[in-house]
């Protein structure tokens, strides 16, 4: 039996996939928040991020937790699932991760406030927990 595995190196590149080009072309879309007069807090957790150390390469993962009080806009969800999953094969440290995302929500959505937390699974014996807060 031959062996059919080829080197990553000798691989052709594919085309993208649908979901792929949708991570790709994702924005921060947001709509108007339906009670603009009324301050409530949104949570919205995403246990799936995952980026690349950019020392190592390894993989890291985290669950994000963003609670916000919007004012005159609200972020789309699968806006942010999007804008999140393109960051998976970002090389990027925990502080600069977390902090961008929240720049960039903050541009976009022009919270109140807002709360981003980053909890990121221990790799090699270390837990870490990255919290920002806008103001």
């Amino acid at each position: 039996m031959t062996d059919q595995t080829q080197p990553l190196s000798e691989l052709q590149p594919q085309p993208l996939k649908y979901g792929e080009r949708e991570i790709e072309e994702g924005t921060l879309t947001t709509f108007p928040n339906p009670r603009p007069g009324r301050d409530y807090t949104i949570t919205i957790t995403l246990p799936e991020y995952t980026c690349k150390c950019p020392f190592s390469g390894y993989p890291d993962f985290a669950t994000l937790t963003l609670t916000y009080t919007p004012a005159q806009k609200v972020v789309e969800l699968k806006a942010i699932k999007l804008y999140i999953n393109g960051y998976r094969d970002r090389y990027i440290s925990h502080e600069e991760a977390v902090n961008q995302i929240m720049d960039d929500f903050v541009a976009a959505v022009q919270p109140h406030k807002a709360t981003l937390i980053g909890d990121y699974n221990p790799r090699g014996n270390v837990h870490t927990v990255v919290e920002v807060q806008y103001p």
